[in-house]
């Protein structure tokens, strides 16, 4: 099992998805002898996991059940354990996309946090790329570490504890894209900009809950000579698919060309489908502010 590699079966050592319902879901680090509780009741290892397809449904001890999932980068996201505030699908996918990347591309990022965003770049940039992650923290960059290692990552991800700020990325000149997501970003452009490709160029991304801060980093970004600056938001909004019934007019009988008034059949309504917007929705998360370090 790897997060970006597909495995069959699930194995021993794995971690596994464990899907409860559509809002529930849960890690599982599937080990020979071990088991699990859930609200459905007890998941042996030995015996309900280790040989079975991933994607099976299995029969917990009370007889309900659940499905166990291959992981991926998004199952991850909504079944991490939270150490920080992190980043969604939503915003991700646009990341992603922003910055251009593919597999063989080189990442900085800052900081690492829970490493939502950090599983979702390692499936982009494998199987040859690299990601080079940078934590304040050390008890969190020696957790991710850890995870990195459990999910057979950690070939294509170097963690480092420091200061970006201050300290920089540790790499100079070798990055095609850099995200930033730090209290005080505009701190750290400085050292983006030392660690992308001197003649290649590369992309930014900052990652800011707060307008001042992407003010203050835009302004950096102009001071350091990038270009194509620009700031979103991403507001998913999602429609809801239902069938609805609409009466039919009545018009009256049809008359032919002969004289002879048909008779229309009798429908009183027909039903079709459609889509109404939601009356509630997530509202902001942050802005994510783009930009260009073009060639030189």
């Amino acid at each position: 099992m790897s997060f970006v590699e597909y495995s069959d079966c699930i194995q021993d050592g794995d971690v596994a998805i464990v899907y409860l319902g559509h809002n529930s879901v849960m890690p599982v680090k599937v080990q020979q002898g071990a088991q699990t509780q859930t609200r459905y009741g007890v998941i042996r290892h030995s015996s309900d996991l280790i040989g079975q397809p991933y994607g099976s449904k299995v029969t917990c001890s009370k007889g309900g059940w659940v499905y166990v999932l291959h992981p991926t980068p998004e199952l991850w996201t909504v079944a991490l354990p939270h150490r920080t505030q992190i980043l969604y699908t939503t915003d991700i996918a646009t990341i992603t996309m922003m910055l251009e990347l593919k597999p063989g591309s080189v990442v900085c990022e800052s900081g690492t946090g829970s490493g939502s965003l950090s599983h979702a770049i390692l499936r982009t940039i494998a199987p040859t790329g690299h990601l080079h992650t940078v934590e304040f923290h050390q008890q969190r960059a020696e957790k991710v570490q850890e995870e990195f290692t459990e999910h057979r990552v950690d070939h294509l991800v170097t963690v480092r504890n420091q200061d970006v700020c201050k300290d920089g990325f540790g790499v100079t000149g070798v990055a095609d894209a850099v995200f930033l997501d730090i209290p005080s970003p505009w701190e750290a452009v400085g050292h983006a900009k030392a660690a992308m490709k001197r003649q290649a160029g590369g992309r930014l991304c900052s990652f800011s809950p707060c307008i001042e801060q992407v003010q203050r980093t835009c302004q950096a970004l102009v001071d350091q000579g990038f270009q194509e600056i620009n700031t979103l938001e991403v507001l998913l909004r999602i429609h809801d698919v239902r069938t609805v019934s609409l009466p039919l007019p009545d018009f009256g009988p049809d008359s032919r060309s002969d004289g002879v008034e048909e008779t229309s059949p009798n429908h009183a309504a027909v039903s079709l489908k459609t889509t109404t917007p939601p009356r509630e929705m997530p509202g902001h998360t942050g802005y994510l502010t783009f930009a260009t370090k073009p060639r030189t």
